[in-house]
């Protein structure tokens, strides 16, 4: 199994590494758009100017209440955040609205008990697609591990539409972790990243739910957690290195179209 997915890890060039930028709060994932980049870690979002590197603007949760952001989304005028309560169980997770401009807070949607804790949340052809991680230890409940990782569609009033589960090859590459980032390309594609591999994993997704499918697994500089596209700049993703806190932008090699 190991083999066949390190051939895929090999059939495309590395991503290549076009800017390192500093961020102390670069823990759990970056966002961004055409002149903002947004650092996350837990309860807080710092938002730095992409041109100066200066911090224009920070919002600092009480950890009691975002216990747990781990990735954010621009999607239209609001800033979407995926938040739980990890590592505390039983698992509850909630959508975290903020202003960008102002790095208010906006309103929670809270999704309760889900397949899952929320990791990454996406706005792709009129439905809001989430990532639920699960763990075999730290975080995990009874009786569900790694292989429970799943991917929801969800409508406008965040009913669940369809299910996915990972490629059993992607993840036994994850375990004993689970999804961390998940974001949609130009493409149509699900580019999905686990906690601590610096690999990207190219996912497409059958109508109706059942197993998403394996593209290719990309190189990639940094090691695992959220990432998110720039939408400015087609083939530019972000990701971070907590080690170092910095966001990371990186150029992905082409794929073909569907």
């Amino acid at each position: 199994m190991f083999e066949v997915l390190a051939a895929a890890v090999l059939a495309l060039a590395p991503a290549q590494v076009i800017s390192r930028f500093p961020a102390p709060e670069a823990k759990q994932g970056a966002a961004v758009d055409a002149r903002y980049i947004y650092a996350i870690d837990n309860s807080q979002i710092a938002k730095y100017d992409r041109k100066t590197g200066a911090k224009v603007a920070h919002f600092k949760g009480d950890p009691v209440k975002f216990p747990h952001m781990n990735s954010c989304a621009v999607i239209g005028a609001e800033l979407i955040c995926a938040g739980s309560n990890y590592p505390a169980t039983p698992m509850q997770s909630q959508v975290e609205v903020f202003d960008p401009v102002t790095m208010t807070h906006v309103r929670t949607i809270p999704l309760g008990r889900q397949p899952g804790s929320l990791t990454f949340v996406d706005r792709w052809r009129g439905s809001w697609w989430a990532g639920f991680a699960n763990y075999d230890g730290r975080g995990g409940e009874p009786g569900r591990d790694h292989t429970f990782t799943t991917v929801v569609r969800f409508d406008d009033q965040w009913r669940p539409q369809d299910r996915w589960t990972l490629p059993p090859d992607v993840l036994a590459r994850m375990a004993p972790g689970s999804a961390s980032g998940g974001a949609f390309g130009p493409d149509g594609r699900l580019y999905v990243t686990g906690h601590d591999r610096p690999e990207l994993y190219v996912l497409e997704a059958p109508k109706g739910g059942g197993v998403l499918r394996l593209v290719t697994t990309i190189e990639i500089q940094v090691e695992g957690q959220a990432i998110a596209f720039d939408r400015s700049a087609p083939g530019v993703l972000l990701g971070i290195s907590r080690g170092k806190r910095e966001v990371v932008a990186m150029k992905l090699p082409p794929l073909e179209d569907k």
